[in-house]
């Protein structure tokens, strides 16, 4: 295994792929450049010096400002580093290049998915139970918990049965049940933080998240839970719900518990309702559909400094296959595009799509400053510890999800993307945020790649965990789905790439349940914007 990498010929920073010591030698672009201080793996070090206030460079792009003198072969830090990024103009702009890439071997491949009414496929089929307020999501949780025990769809809880092992209680033989609806893979559920109590925008925000999720694909009938007096009113979320999909016709219950004469009479009646529902949901099976099909949205989280070398790369080649193919792709995480933004700009397509890039991020960054800090802000301890010293040098990295190909919509948060092609979605970099945004985007499968570790998942959309180092997926194996760690051992991208497709076309045709469905991670967090009040 090498020891180091120059991912482009302009770079001055230098990737450690293993631990370097102080004295070590390399010869860099017909140089030698001699280590004056120990380097981690993950970790950076310059090809020449930098002067106060002289500019680092990695993916041929700048990333940094040096706060002081950093000498020849030295590492970069939070000491001596600072974020930059270079300024962004839409002057001159020449019109973007991309080289797509071969697809011919995969042009007849295809994956099982559901077909619905209007021509739209799902990867999965869930009955979705959700409150418009967080004061039901108690009822939102048992009505699901009770349907999933009494339908089979519940898995066995070893952590029960640990516990009563400790006790020295004798753990019940419980009969295997046998679904009643085969053709529904499960019940499940979304709880809220919001609804009241904060201002009506966000109320208003959370209908058009949970209108997404209720119109996606992968779900087949809701039940809704209301209180009756919070902000979030049914109308509010009927009025999403029609500027979302003017045809919607899902089997849809609403119980709103101030018309109850108790809690008891009410929940009794939605779960003899939703039953009644459940049975009358179509026999659909799954069907042979082309990849022109695959809605897959790009993450990362838990990220270390050989995220953008190994996994996203990885996942930036299978989104522009899956674009080449006619499907299409969603690049969120605005703050961890935070430095990229020139790249991001000449990608997209249009003037207005340029412009609503900007005039997004410039939103975000406006937002962040007036509580006191700033998206570049972004790279938690755990980034930094493990080589993402500044959010350009993360951002940099970060947008490899997206591939290369060109950017044909941008959409801000709770937007439907483009049925073909790269979109961008404004979401944060909190990790589920960024997934709940993905999904309601209108993804059918997420792909989300990891360097620390997290167990991330989503209600009704299937979130595929990649390791960017073997030594997290053999470690986490529990959480990991696929290993992109390779491609640091030096297995060539394209190689790994096919696999990690092979396992995006597993995913979405159900043979491969992932990780965090088999866990029940099923997270679920709309991005709020206001105060609470």
């Amino acid at each position: 295994m090498q020891k180091i990498l120059q991912i482009e010929d302009t770079d001055n920073l230098i990737v450690a792929l293993k631990d370097l010591k102080k004295g070590e030698s390399f010869i860099i672009d017909n140089k030698e450049v001699v280590l004056t201080t120990d380097v981690k793996a993950k970790h950076k070090f310059t090809t020449e010096a930098i002067a106060v206030d002289g500019v680092v460079s990695l993916y041929g792009t700048a990333v940094g400002k040096a706060t002081k003198p950093i000498a020849k072969g030295e590492a970069v830090t939070t000491e001596n580093l600072r974020h930059y990024a270079a300024p962004v103009s839409l002057e001159n702009e020449t019109p973007y290049q991309w080289n797509k890439p071969d697809v011919t071997a995969h042009k007849n491949d295809h994956f099982l998915g559901y077909k619905r009414e209007d021509g739209r496929i799902g990867t999965a089929n869930y009955w979705l139970v959700f409150p418009l307020v967080f004061c039901q999501n108690r009822n939102v949780t048992k009505l699901t918990d009770t349907l999933n025990e009494v339908l089979g769809y519940s898995k066995q809880n070893t952590l029960k049965e640990f516990a009563l092992e400790l006790t020295n209680n004798k753990i019940p033989s419980t009969p295997k049940i046998k679904k009643p609806f085969p053709h529904i893979e499960g019940v499940r559920c979304i709880t809220v933080t919001s609804g009241c109590g904060g201002t009506a925008s966000d109320s208003l925000a959370m209908c058009d998240i949970l209108a997404a999720y209720a119109d996606h694909p992968n779900v087949v009938g809701i039940t809704v839970f209301i209180l009756g007096c919070e902000k979030a009113q049914r109308e509010f979320f009927q009025e999403a719900l029609d500027k979302r999909n003017p045809n919607f016709n899902k089997p849809t219950l609403y119980y709103r518990q101030q018309e109850w004469e108790s809690e008891e009479s009410m929940m009794q009646a939605a779960l003899k309702e939703t039953f009644n529902a459940m049975k009358k949901v179509p026999h659909t099976t799954r069907v042979n559909v082309p990849l022109s099909h695959l809605k897959i949205g790009v993450k990362c989280g838990g990220s270390d400094g050989f995220s953008g070398i190994s996994a996203n790369p990885a996942m930036g080649l299978v989104s522009d296959w899956v674009v080449a193919l006619g499907g299409s792709s969603a690049l969120s995480e605005f703050p961890e595009l935070c430095g990229a933004e020139g790249d991001i700009v000449h990608r997209c397509i249009t003037v207005q799509n340029k412009q609503k890039f900007l005039d997004l991020m410039k939103t975000y960054e406006k937002s962040a400053n007036f509580f006191g800090t700033s998206i570049s802000d972004n790279p938690s301890p755990g980034n930094i510890a493990n080589g993402l010293i500044t959010d350009a040098i993360k951002s940099t990295g970060a947008a490899r999800k997206g591939g290369r190909s060109p950017v044909v919509e941008v959409c801000d948060y709770s937007e439907p993307m483009a049925n073909q092609g790269l979109s961008l979605v404004c979401t944060p970099g909190n990790d589920v945020e960024a997934v709940t945004g993905l999904v309601a985007a209108g993804c059918n499968v997420v792909i989300f790649s990891t360097g620390l570790g997290t167990p991330t998942g989503n209600p009704i959309v299937p979130v595929i965990k990649i390791a960017t180092n073997s030594e997290i997926s053999n470690r986490l194996n529990d959480m990991i789905d696929f290993d992109c760690g390779e491609i640091i051992e030096g297995k060539p991208l394209p190689e790994v790439s096919k696999g990690l497709l092979k396992r995006v076309v597993e995913t979405a045709s159900g043979s491969y349940q992932v990780k965090a469905d088999r866990l029940e991670q099923f997270d679920f967090i709309f991005w709020k914007r206001s105060v609470d009040l």
